[in-house]
């Protein structure tokens, strides 16, 4: 499957003659890789584009959906908020020391500490109480590659093997994501009233002064975001953006890093709720009975011991749409291990593509992250469309691992991937491209400068209707 609107597109279920109503700004010098980045990240945000105005259509009942423009330069500009935020003039910093490449007795290894609680799980599985990068490199240099990826695993750390890609094609998580959809989406069997929107945010979905046009797809629906890190924060301030009434939930005993937080926080609330405790418990089935969405981005399985699989929120929400998010994908021996984009990367062997074995690189945005939040995103605008016209529930499932596979083998195609090719120019394009695509905002955690979001269609919202917060400060309540 290439990679491409049209493909993008039909692993969404859409309808083929929609995508007539987009159009695209190329723009040549944006997220320059080996790999087609800039197609996956256009693809990515153009059905999700899509998907907002149809989904508005349908519910403003208009009978032709609204154009949609995907412009490479405000694509790119996204794919690296996290670059593009300061913080009352201070930029964040996206990796922490530990979060790195390291040489190991027969090759690389990159493990990501960014959580505390990984730094210490990394640092116990090496034997060191204490670590700088110095103690850890010369700890790293005498071990094998798989057998740190194995130990660290074994501890709860994160450590991932280089791979070249044939090395990956070989493993049999890989198989288990490959065999599976770019985009997993089932119906579900109870039938339930069609998703409305709450109070009379139909009235405020459309536009007069626009001819009709609806600016808010998702207004009145309520999600509950049970994610972490990007992917998944990305896809909810999308929901967010688009009129989605999001409210974030995080165990309060591991908070969200806070600059990370505040980057993909714009138009949402966040709230902490201990899940162990009963009083938190009753607060989030209160939530959960009155929510249309939930998205979660923890590892599959990792919250079926609070009841939260897709069949038990099913069972108590009939109707509801469940979007869940992870690494690997649900199958395959990886299934239950942590990842992220970086990791993902260098196991699959796009690390190796965009360097190589000897000196390993990385791709000009973390775009396994924001591509696939904005395709869990679509999938969730796409599920609230067909479940108002047979009024069912749906479960849909996407991984980086699967939309790796995709660009992998999407460039495999095009004969773009190259060992040892030169890299056709730097991680500035997606810099170059952000004039006029930046703003400015005063909010409850500073003053902020960030990326406009790129998801435009006529008569659509062109920023968030609030800035970010402080991560866990809001009630449990809809707002």
């Amino acid at each position: 499957m290439d990679v491409s609107l049209a493909s993008a597109w039909a692993a969404l279920g859409g309808e083929p003659g929609l995508l007539s109503r987009v159009s695209t700004v190329v723009r040549e010098d944006t997220l320059p890789a080996r790999l087609p980045v800039r197609e996956l990240a256009r693809a990515c945000v153009g059905v999700c584009a899509l998907a907002a105005a149809e989904l508005g259509a349908r519910r403003a009942g208009l009978t032709e959906v609204p154009r949609v423009r995907v412009d490479d330069g405000a694509v790119a500009t996204a794919f690296v908020s996290e670059r593009h935020l300061l913080i009352d003039g201070r930029a964040p910093v996206a990796f922490a020391p530990l979060s790195r490449f390291w040489r190991t007795a027969d090759g690389w290894v990159r493990t990501h500490a960014n959580y505390p609680h990984h730094r210490e799980r990394l640092l116990s599985a090496l034997g060191l109480p204490e670590g700088d990068a110095t103690a850890v490199g010369a700890a790293l240099a005498e071990r094998s590659s798989l057998e740190i990826e194995e130990t660290v695993y074994a501890a709860g750390g994160l450590a991932v093997a280089l791979r070249i890609p044939e090395q990956w094609a070989a493993h049999d998580q890989a198989a288990a994501v490959a065999a599976g959809p770019l985009v997993e989406h089932d119906r579900t069997d109870t039938a339930h009233a069609r998703v409305r929107p709450h109070a009379d945010a139909s009235e405020a979905a459309v536009s007069a002064s626009s001819g009709g046009v609806p600016l808010l797809p998702a207004a009145g629906v309520r999600v509950l975001d049970l994610t972490r890190v990007i992917a998944g924060p990305v896809a909810t301030r999308t929901l967010a953006l688009l009129g989605a009434d999001v409210l974030r939930v995080d165990p309060p005993g591991t908070p969200e890093l806070p600059d990370q937080h505040i980057d993909t926080g714009f138009g949402k609330r966040s709230t902490a709720l201990d899940l162990t405790r009963a009083a938190d418990r009753r607060d989030f089935e209160e939530l959960l009975a009155g929510a249309d969405v939930v998205v979660t981005g923890y590892r599959p399985g990792a919250l079926d011991r609070f009841g939260l699989s897709p069949q038990a929120l099913l069972a108590r929400r009939p109707g509801l749409v469940v979007a869940q998010l992870s690494a690997w994908g649900p199958y395959g021996p990886w299934a239950g291990r942590r990842g992220f984009d970086s990791l993902v990367q260098v196991a699959t062997g796009i690390a190796v593509v965009e360097g190589s074995a000897e000196l390993p690189g990385a791709l000009p945005a973390q775009a396994l992250d924001h591509g696939t939040g904005y395709l869990l995103a679509a999938a969730v605008l796409r599920s609230l469309t067909e479940g108002s016209a047979d009024g069912h529930g749906r479960v849909v499932r996407l991984s980086l691992a699967r939309t790796a596979t995709w660009l992998l083998e999407s460039a495999a195609r095009r004969g773009e991937a190259r060992l040892g090719e030169a890299h056709r120019g730097g991680g500035g394009g997606a810099f170059d491209a952000a004039e006029g695509r930046l703003a400015e905002r005063d909010s409850p955690v500073g003053r902020l400068r960030y990326a406009l979001p790129p998801v435009s269609f006529e008569g659509g919202p062109g920023d968030w209707a609030r800035p970010p917060g402080p991560w866990g400060a809001d009630e449990a309540r809809w707002g």
